[in-house]
Formats: C-alpha cells, structure tokens, sequence
C-alpha cells in the first residue's frame, strides 16, 4: 500500500515535470476551489466522473501540502484524533462544536 507521503511527492513531482505552479500558493488554493466547485457540479448533476473531480482535489491538496513541506498524512491523523474527542451539540438543527472541546 501506498502511503500517503509518497502520494504527496508524486503530485509535487507531477507539478515539477509538466511545468505547473510550485510556488504560489495563492494560486494553488484558488485552483483547489476550482476543482472542489467542479467535484460539487458532478455531485449536483449527477455525472460520472465525481471520483476523479474528488481525486483532483486531493492532487491539489497533496501537492500543496509538499510545496508547504507538510507532512499531511500526520496532520490527517491528528485531526482525526481530535475530532474523536470533541463533544457537539444541535443548534436549530446543525450540529456544532461545544464550547472548550478542542
């Protein structure tokens, strides 16, 4: 199985070689949304390809988290962890965050 560092090198590496943006990361984020809204479109339309709109978002966020030297596979199990233990309450039918649960 692959892990999600090697992941994070292949995007970046992938950026590098077809001559992509490695350095602002202003641009990446708002390419990121581009890609998400994309992903939400083949959600609302129901289309076929809303795994690979997904998928692109990941490749944006992979090769991000490389261009910013983030380790996101650590970063993704630690928020995981924290999201384990945080209490919510129903507010007007939404669930959100009680208060001092980190």
């Amino acid at each position: 199985m692959i892990e999600l560092k090697d992941l994070q090198k292949q995007a970046y590496d992938n950026k590098v070689k077809q001559g992509f943006n490695t350095t602002n990361i202003e641009k990446e984020f708002c390419l990121t949304y581009g890609e998400l809204n994309e992903a939400y479109e083949a959600w609302l339309k129901s289309k076929d390809n809303l795994g690979e709109e997904l998928a692109d978002v990941m490749i944006y966020l992979l090769g991000m988290a490389e261009i910013l030297g983030l380790d996101l596979e650590k970063e993704v199990l630690a928020k995981l962890e924290k999201n384990s233990k945080r209490k919510y309450k129903t507010v007007n039918g939404v669930k959100i965050r009680e208060e001092g649960c980190d």
